[in-house]
C-alpha cells in the first residue's frame, strides 16, 4: 500500500479550523519549530491546546511539557502535570515515561521513585524505547524497585531490538561487568561494535578500552585511538582524557606532548578529574607548555576538589614544596590525608614520613 501524502499547509490549516484534533496538533507543532510559519509559541500551544481539550492524547502530552518548560506559557508545575496524567491515563506512552520521570524527579509535589518504576513499566511493556531503557535504570540502581541487575539487563535488551544505540552499549556494558549476564568480553565487543558503528559516542570510548586492553580482541593501540578519536571529537570527555593519555605514550601515535596537551584541555574544560590532574602534571613539568607551577595548582585542585586522589596528593606536594603557592605544611597534611582516606598509597607513604619528622 502506498503511504497516505503528507498534508499541505493549506489543507493542514483548513482542517484545524474544522475542529480536527490530529491537524491542530500537527500545526501546533509546525508553529513551535517554524516549520513552514513564522515560529510562535503561543500559536503552538493554542493549538495544542484545542486538540488536548478534544482528549488527544499526543496534545495533552505536549502541553504538559510545555507547562514544565514554560514555553508559550507561565511555568505552572501543576498544570503540566494535569495534562501529563491526562494522556498516561489514557495509555499513551511517551506520557506515561514524562511522567515516571516527573515523580522520579520530584518536579510536582515530593519524589516518589515506587510511581516513577510503575509509570516507566507501563510505558516499557508498550515497547516504548526510553522507557525501556529508564526501567532498566531503575532495576540497575534500585531506585523504586529492589536492585535487579537480571531485570536491568532483561530492559535494555529490549531496547536494542529497536536497534537503539545507548541501549546497546548498556547492554555490552552488562557483558563486560557480568551484570545480570555471565561476564563475556567478547560478546561486550560485539556490543559496544553496533553502537559505536551509530556514532554512539560512549560506545567508541568503550570499544577504544576494549582494543587498548586486549579484551574480546587482539590488543591493538592504534584501532583504540582510531574510536577514542571518534569519539573525542564528538566531545566525550573521557575519551579526549585517553586519546591525550595515547600522545603522552605515544602509543598508536607518534609521541606528541602538545596534542596531548590540547585533548587534555578539552576533557579538563568539562570538568572531567582525570584530565584536570593529568593537565595539572604537564604544566607542572613543562610538558607540551611551558612550566607553569601555578597553573599546575590551578588544574590540581579542581580535580582534588571532585575528590580525584592523585590530584588531592600532588596538590599536597605543591603545598609542602610552596610551588605555585606559599609553603603550607597543615594545608599539605590536609591533602595528604584526603587522599589517603581514598587508600591513594604515595599519600599514606608521605603522612607517615612527615609524622616522623
Amino acid at each position: 500500500m502506498e503511504k497516505a501524502q503528507p498534508l499541505s499547509l493549506e489543507q493542514l490549516t483548513q482542517k484545524a479550523n474544522q475542529g480536527d484534533p490530529k491537524s491542530q496538533f500537527d500545526l501546533g507543532v509546525r508553529y513551535g519549530k517554524g516549520d513552514g510559519v513564522a515560529q510562535s509559541y503561543e500559536e503552538a500551544v493554542n493549538l495544542v491546546r484545542k486538540a488536548a481539550e478534544q482528549g488527544y492524547a499526543p496534545a495533552q502530552d505536549q502541553l504538559g511539557g510545555c507547562y514544565f518548560q514554560g514555553k508559550g506559557v507561565a511555568l505552572n508545575a501543576e498544570e503540566g502535570f494535569f495534562w501529563l496524567t491526562k494522556a498516561a491515563n489514557q495509555g499513551y506512552a511517551p506520557a506515561q515515561n514524562n511522567l515516571g520521570s516527573i515523580y522520579l524527579r520530584g518536579l510536582w509535589g515530593s519524589q516518589n521513585p515506587r510511581q516513577g518504576f510503575e509509570w516507566f513499566q507501563k510505558a516499557a511493556r508498550q515497547g516504548y524505547i526510553p522507557a525501556q531503557k529508564n526501567l532498566s535504570a531503575c532495576f540497575f540502581e534500585g531506585i523504586g524497585v529492589n536492585k535487579d541487575l537480571a531485570q536491568a539487563f532483561f530492559w535494555a535488551l529490549k531496547a536494542t531490538e529497536q536497534g537503539d544505540a545507548e541501549a546497546q552499549c548498556v547492554v555490552g556494558n552488562s557483558y563486560r561487568e557480568g551484570q545480570g549476564v555471565p561476564q563475556d568480553n567478547k560478546e561486550a565487543l560485539q556490543w559496544y561494535r553496533k553502537s559505536a558503528e551509530q556514532d554512539y559516542a560512549p560506545a567508541q570510548h568503550n570499544l577504544g578500552n576494549m582494543y587498548r586492553e586486549g579484551k574480546g580482541v587482539p590488543q591493538n593501540d592504534k584501532e583504540a585511538v582510531r574510536w577514542y578519536r571518534k569519539a573525542a571529537e564528538q566531545g566525550n570527555a573521557s575519551a579526549q582524557h585517553n586519546l591525550g593519555s595515547m600522545y603522552v605514550e605515544g602509543k598508536g601515535v607518534p609521541q606528541d606532548d602538545k596534542e596531548a596537551v590540547r585533548w587534555y584541555h578539552k576533557a579538563a574544560n568539562q570538568g572531567y578529574a582525570p584530565a584536570q590532574s593529568n593537565l595539572g602534571w604537564m604544566y607542572d613539568e613543562g610538558k607540551g607548555v611551558p612550566q607553569n607551577a601555578k597553573e599546575a595548582v590551578q588544574w590540581y585542585r579542581k580535580a582534588a576538589e571532585q575528590g580525584y586522589a592523585s590530584a588531592q596528593y600532588n596538590l599536597g606536594s605543591m603545598y609542602l614544596e610552596g610551588k605555585g603557592v606559599p609553603q603550607d605544611d597543615k594545608e599539605a597534611v590536609q591533602w595528604y590525608r584526603k587522599a589517603a582516606e581514598l587508600g591513594y598509597g604515595p599519600a599514606k607513604k608521605a603522612l607517615k614520613s612527615l609524622s616522623k619528622e
